[in-house]
């Protein structure tokens, strides 16, 4: 028992640490509806924050994404928006070094309700990986939580990557699609 305890003294220090940090970008998983429901929930949010950057990855198209943002008031010069991910995985995969350059250490993360424990999973691997913590900011949905399957799995995929840069999926680059679209 008493070597455990500087153990959990540390783990509880880091933890307190990582709180006292405030986030200095928003995360934002695309992939919502055709209702917009994550980007319109992520313009109101980042109303609230009008000095951090707002990292889209997948989602809506660039021209409709910007519209949900202008409509709520938001600078569009704030989004960088990323469309290289094909999946939960490669949402992080692809942008986390982007994130760790920008000296980032602490994101809020917002993904719907149902999709946050796979997000979490991964986000902890991933970003963890380099350093960076995030805070989950949940969009409420009427869905019920994925599978744990979904969560074990891709959590899977995520070490993989970590261990030899390998996400399991398909190539995005095959996809055309552009690395990321900012407007500075």
């Amino acid at each position: 028992m008493l070597l455990a305890l500087p153990i959990l003294i540390w783990f509880g220090y880091k933890e307190v640490q990582k709180q006292s940090q405030p986030p200095q970008a928003v995360l934002v998983l695309g992939g919502s509806t055709r209702k917009l429901e994550r980007e319109k929930f992520t313009a109101e949010f980042v109303r609230k924050h009008p000095k951090l950057p707002i990292w889209i990855t997948g989602g809506s198209p660039p021209r409709t994404t910007r519209s949900v943002f202008v409509k709520a008031g938001v600078d569009p010069k704030r989004l960088h928006l990323d469309y290289e991910a094909v999946d939960t995985v490669t949402n992080f995969t692809s942008l986390v070094d982007d994130l760790k350059a920008k000296g980032i250490k602490r994101v809020y993360l917002i993904t719907s309700d149902f999709h946050m424990r796979r997000a979490s999973v991964i986000g902890e691997i991933v970003l963890g990986s380099r350093g960076i913590d995030f805070q989950p900011i949940s969009v409420p949905s009427k869905s019920p939580p994925e599978p744990i399957e979904k969560s074990i799995r891709d959590g899977a995929r995520a070490l993989m990557w970590v261990a030899t840069g390998y996400t399991g999926a398909n190539d995005p680059s095959k996809g055309g699609k552009p690395r990321i679209e900012s407007r500075r």
